[in-house]
């Protein structure tokens, strides 16, 4: 058995404009990072691309409608302050939510233990009806969904480690008991959600970290609050949603999360799979700005997912 690796040329091609953080150059270093020789073993499968139905599992079908009807034919097009759309923006975002879901086919079926999906744009801004934060379609959102739908998998927990509150993930999820969200993320920071104190029905477990608070305070919000949290749900299935723009090197906060770190949230994360739904665990792209970082990162984390196996 193996870890599965999807990625897709399209997502290269969305375009958020000159100067974005969330460029394609980002997915360019993960692709040359995952195609070394470190990781031969990975199973690599090109994304298909997703029915908009699928992408309806979580989000209004008019707000879908509207995201690939304001696809530009050139140029670039605002759908909020942060967020752009291009020519290929539409294709990219139907290729990443196929490639999450088709990575929950795989993993179901048992042809792989794990998988790491390098898709942009990212989601867990996303909102049912409002594109946020870079994000068009809420990818993890989605597939959780989809696993539920799909092969009537019970419980789906997903787990947010980026630098930023998955504000959109929490949206979908925190009205569904058989949904749980936790996250980690800096505060005050983007979007300004998160507080603690947000717990929806009891499935949603926010740490809002100060900045400069570093390695010991991030493990410790994964040791003394999520992965207990995690435990007591006992999931079917977890989903990550994989940001690393934590990393003291990334320029949009200052949380200084080292490299080793995103190694070792990894393996916590697949401990609590192991002992509880066979080690399902597929972890999909956020953010991370600094490429150099994020290559490293995902390095990390893939390392861990591989050794897993």
């Amino acid at each position: 058995m193996t870890t599965a690796y999807y990625s897709h040329k399209v997502c290269i091609d969305h375009q958020p404009g000159p100067g974005h953080p969330e460029s394609p150059e980002r997915l360019k270093a993960i692709y040359q990072t995952l195609d070394g020789n470190d990781f031969g073993s990975l199973k690599r499968l090109d994304a298909p691309k997703a029915k908009p139905n699928v992408v309806e599992l979580m989000h209004d079908t008019s707000y879908v409608n509207y995201v690939l009807d304001s696809i530009p034919s050139e140029g670039y097009k605002a759908l909020d302050p942060d967020t752009y759309v291009s020519p290929s923006s539409g294709e990219a975002a139907l290729y990443a939510i196929g490639g999450v879901c088709d990575a929950i086919d795989l993993v179901v079926r048992g042809e792989a233990d794990n998988a790491f999906c390098a898709f942009r744009p990212p989601g867990h801004h996303a909102e049912r009806d409002r594109a946020m934060g870079f994000c068009l379609f809420n990818n993890v959102a989605v597939a959780a969904k989809y696993a539920q739908v799909r092969y009537g998998i019970e419980k789906v927990a997903v787990v947010d480690f980026d630098v930023h509150h998955g504000n959109g993930t929490q949206h979908m999820f925190e009205l569904d008991p058989s949904l749980f969200y936790a996250s980690s993320h800096q505060v005050p920071a983007y979007p300004g959600t998160g507080a603690a104190l947000e717990t929806g029905v009891g499935n949603i477990f926010n740490v809002p970290l100060s900045p400069n608070s570093g390695s010991v305070d991030f493990r410790k919000a994964y040791t003394d609050v999520i992965i207990p949290a995690l435990e007591k749900f006992k999931p079917d299935f977890i989903l990550i949603s994989a940001g690393f723009d934590a990393h003291a090197s990334d320029p949009l906060c200052q949380l200084n999360v080292k490299t080793e770190d995103f190694g070792w949230i990894t393996e916590q994360l697949l401990r609590v799979a192991s002992e509880s739904c066979d080690g399902k665990v597929i972890s999909t792209l956020e953010g991370g700005y600094d490429l150099k970082a994020l290559s490293d990162s995902v390095a990390a984390h893939v390392h861990a997912l591989m050794l897993n196996v």
